[in-house]
C-alpha cells in the first residue's frame, strides 16, 4: 500500500470529530459571547491550564477554590428578587462552588456584582488564593469566568477545560450540586 493511501486510510480512521479537534481554536479579543458549547483554546493568558492529573495535584498540594460555572435558569419574583430555577440535576467535582451563569461573555450589572462579591468572599478577599474554573468539556463558560477573575486582579487562576466531562471519564466521583443564592 503507497504512504498516500495510508494517510488517507488514517484519516478516515481517525474521523471528522479528531479532525476538527485537531485545529487550534483561535483566541478572541475579548470574551466568547455566544455559541458557549464550542471547541475551546487551548490556552488563556495569565491562567494556567490544568488536565485531570494536573488538577489532582494542584488539590493534594494546596486548598484551591475549585468554582462550577455551569449555567442554570433564573426567574425574578413580584418583588424584584432573582432566584435560581430549581436545580437540574446538576453535578459537580467534590468540594466545588457552583456560581451559575457567571461565564456568558455579557453580564447583567446583578450577575457581574454576584461574581465578584462571591469570589471576595470564598477568598476571604486574597486576590493570591488559587481558583480553578471549570464547568463541561468544550465549554467557554469556564474560559470567560477564568478570564473575568484575572481582570478583577485574581493572581493564581486555574481553567479546567475537560470540566466535570473529564473528571467522570478518568473514573473520579461528582456530588450534587446546589448553586450559590444571588
Amino acid at each position: 500500500m503507497s504512504l498516500s493511501r495510508i494517510s488517507v486510510a488514517l484519516l478516515l480512521l481517525l474521523g471528522s470529530h479528531q479532525l476538527c479537534h485537531a485545529e487550534a481554536v483561535a483566541l478572541p479579543d475579548g470574551y466568547r459571547l455566544q455559541h458557549y458549547r464550542a471547541p475551546t483554546p487551548d490556552t488563556l493568558p495569565g491562567a494556567t491550564v490544568l488536565d485531570t492529573t494536573a488538577l489532582q495535584t494542584l488539590l493534594a498540594a494546596r486548598q484551591p477554590l475549585l468554582l462550577d460555572v455551569m449555567a442554570s435558569g433564573q426567574v425574578t419574583d413580584a418583588a424584584g428578587v432573582t432566584h435560581w430555577l430549581p436545580a437540574h440535576a446538576r453535578q459537580n467535582l467534590p468540594g466545588s462552588v457552583w456560581l451559575p451563569n457567571v461565564g456568558y461573555g455579557e453580564l447583567s450589572p446583578l450577575m457581574a456584582d454576584y461574581f465578584a462579591r462571591e469570589l471576595a468572599r470564598l477568598s476571604g478577599g486574597d486576590v493570591a488564593r488559587p481558583l480553578v474554573f471549570y464547568c463541561l468539556r468544550d465549554c467557554w463558560m469556564s474560559w470567560n469566568a477564568a478570564r473575568r477573575a484575572l481582570s478583577l486582579g485574581y493572581r493564581q487562576v486555574y481553567w479546567y477545560p475537560a470540566g466535570s466531562d473529564g473528571w467522570v471519564e478518568a473514573g473520579l466521583p461528582l456530588v450534587a450540586a446546589q448553586p450559590v443564592p444571588l
